[in-house]
């Protein structure tokens, strides 16, 4: 009996089952947001609409992940149990309605019934469970990891990017087997597939035995207060320069695929989509473990908009996109431009809690990341939504070959070079902010005045 206690008591004290598992469970579920390209079109075919009304349920899903955060935040730092167990039913219901609703579709195809319903399904509700899911985990693990905030929670977030990578092709197949209906009938099967995943995730995710949530207005002091810590302009800084790095990475992911077709690789877009999908989960568990390294973590931040600066640049003067095709060397800088700019923006979102904990303290993390996560809210509206614009209203569409099915593809190389302007401009900004606004932490100035007093004796 004495040994069956002590390996209960190991399992129910073990970071990795109460906080790792559990946070790569949930994370690996909602990740799946970002496979959205691979069904979209087959959406908008079966329900009789264009790509173009479609693609808002995306935007919703984004913006109300960011908003549910900010808001729920609360929520989250109080009970994670029942912030999980909503992220979990959010997100399940909210991609079997979708489901339901792409099923509808095709039976009354043109209703304008189908598109809202699939606006709420995947937009609104399932964007609830992506704030929530998605906050849920990282309070625990930064407790759980001490040591290594950085790694741990680089491992949740890396999560969320490499759903888009484990995925996709099973997305692929499923679509490719199942026959007639077969993309609403994905979506009821993954429906049940994520909430058996994230409920278990659910089950064993527990905050470490040690760990007292202060209670009362006197023992937890209000998310404003908290912030007045600092100069405010510390805060603004911090939500700019994340709200700029996801509006970039939105902007050039949303066209990466037109991209590569363009430098002559559309028969590799594939492949060129997963190899991305994997820079942009090594970028959130590189960068935050090497994080962990660094006397102040905002210096990753620096070197992230300074790599993308650079490559943005040097493809903006060799005119890599407009003139690649044919020139392996301007076809390589392409490449490196698209997994840069994913890495580094799978490393903003893995930095961003733990810089956060870092200025602001443990005791209130999961709300004050939450309300900074209104930045990934604004940027799902304007990232991609911008890029279509200027590719839009910008350069000439020209006919570039055919696709397995014989029709004409069709591009704008000149519109996605002027997307770099855009870009580039704003990781600019960005780079400015992080050096202007942004002060060192506690951890950095003590380490700068010990060197100071170490030179002097």
């Amino acid at each position: 009996m004495g040994k069956n206690e002590s390996n209960s008591s190991g399992w129910r004290s073990n970071k990795w089952i109460r906080a790792a598992i559990p946070a790569l469970l949930l994370h690996c579920s909602i990740g799946t947001v970002y496979c959205w390209s691979i069904f979209s079109q087959e959406i908008a075919d079966y329900i009789g609409f264009s790509k173009g009304a479609t693609e808002w349920a995306f935007s919703f899903a984004i913006f109300f992940l960011g908003m549910s955060a900010a808001f729920l935040g609360n929520v989250v730092e109080k009970d994670i149990h029942k912030s999980s167990l909503i992220a979990t039913i959010c997100f399940s219901v909210g991609m079997a309605l979708t489901g339901f609703f792409i099923y509808y579709g095709g039976q009354h195809t043109g209703s304008i019934v189908s598109l809202v319903g699939i606006y709420l399904s995947y937009g609104f509700i399932m964007g609830v469970g992506l704030g929530t899911g998605y906050l849920s985990p990282v309070k625990t693990l930064m407790l759980w990891f001490q040591d290594r905030k950085g790694l741990a929670t680089g491992l949740a977030v890396a999560g969320f990017g490499a759903a888009k990578a484990i995925a996709s092709p099973i997305m692929q197949s499923m679509l490719e087997n199942l026959g007639e209906g077969g993309i609403y009938k994905m979506f009821w099967i993954l429906a049940g597939v994520y909430f058996c995943m994230m409920f278990v995730g659910h089950l064993l995710l527990k905050k470490p035995d040690g760990w007292h949530e202060p209670s009362g207005k006197e023992d937890k002091p209000s998310i404003m207060s908290v912030l007045k810590t600092k100069p405010m302009t510390n805060y603004i800084g911090i939500w700019l320069m994340f709200y700029i790095n996801i509006t970039c990475g939105l902007a050039l992911i949303s066209q990466e695929k037109m991209i590569v077709k363009c430098i002559g690789l559309a028969a590799s877009a594939g492949i060129i989509s997963t190899v991305s999908a994997i820079f942009n989960a090594g970028g959130r568990l590189g960068f935050s473990a090497w994080a962990d390294t660094m006397k102040d973590r905002n210096t990753i931040y620096k070197l992230i908009f300074i790599l993308s600066i650079a490559f943005t640049a040097l493809v903006m003067l060799t005119q890599g996109i407009k003139t690649g095709e044919g020139n392996i060397g301007l076809v390589i800088l392409v490449l490196a431009l698209i997994f840069i700019v994913n890495a580094g923006y799978g490393g903003g979102f893995s930095n961003v809690p733990t810089l956060l904990s870092d200025h602001y303290g443990m005791s209130s993390i999961s709300a004050i990341h939450g309300i900074t996560l209104s930045a990934w809210a604004f940027a799902g509206l304007t990232g991609n939504q911008v890029a279509t614009y200027i590719v839009n209203h910008s350069g000439e569409w020209i006919e570039h070959g055919t696709d397995a099915a014989g029709n004409v593809i069709k591009v704008n190389p000149v519109g996605y070079q002027n997307v770099l302007f855009f870009t580039i401009a704003l990781y600019i900004i960005a780079l400015i902010l992080c050096l202007v606004l942004v002060r060192p932490t506690d951890k950095a100035l003590e380490a700068k005045a010990a060197k100071k007093a170490s030179k002097e004796a």
